[in-house]
């Protein structure tokens, strides 16, 4: 199972996330957040919504 982030958490590993669902669900157009530097926190999610954050890859590019 792929561990969720919740919006706002620090010291998460560095590379890129892709918004998902409550649950972890694909949504059609996520957003996206790259983390360069190891102990930045992650942004907000979409408005309304109790959306988490997936760690799609280490690369950063």
């Amino acid at each position: 199972m792929v561990k969720l982030f919740e919006p706002g958490t620090d010291n998460v590993p560095i590379g890129k996330y892709l918004e998902v669902g409550p649950r972890g669900g694909k949504l059609k157009n996520p957003r996206q957040a790259i983390i360069r530097i190891s102990g930045h926190r992650l942004p907000p999610v979409s408005a309304n919504t109790h959306n988490k954050w997936k760690h799609a890859s280490r690369q950063t590019d």
